[in-house]
Parts: C-alpha cells; structure tokens; sequence
C-alpha cells in the first residue's frame, strides 16, 4: 500500500495525516467529529474547530497517523 500524506492547514497549525500509519481506531471522530468526517471528501475541516482542540485531539491519536506542526515553527 502506498503512503498517502496529505496536509490540511487553518493558517496557523497544519494536520498531517498518514493514511499508512492509521489504525483506524476513531478517537479523531470520536473527540472532534465536526472536523474528522471519513463518509466525506475531504474527510478533515480544519476550521471546524480551533488550533487547540485540533492539537487536543491529534495528540490522543494512538497510531501515530495524525500530527501536526505550528506553520510558525515552520517558516
């Protein structure tokens, strides 16, 4: 299976998301559903919610497929 990496940004944090690397555990749609939709293209809305709940539940992703970056660090 190929990865597949894909980068969603809202201006001042971007979610990456590794398609390889999920297990499909849910805790994303679980925490922020709003933002996290699978039956949807794109399946992730970044301005669904703020920078902090983004991070608040990327961070409880057990598999490691979700991360993001601060775009200041970035630049």
């Amino acid at each position: 299976m190929k990865e597949i990496a894909k980068e969603y940004s809202n201006g001042e944090i971007t979610v990456v998301w590794k398609s390889k690397l999920c297990k499909h555990a849910a805790e994303c749609v679980k925490n922020s559903p709003k933002v996290f939709r699978p039956n949807e293209r794109p399946w992730i809305d970044v301005s669904q919610a703020s920078s902090e709940e983004l991070m608040n539940t990327i961070d409880k992703c057990p598999s490691g497929a979700l991360s993001y970056y601060k775009n200041a660090d970035k630049a």
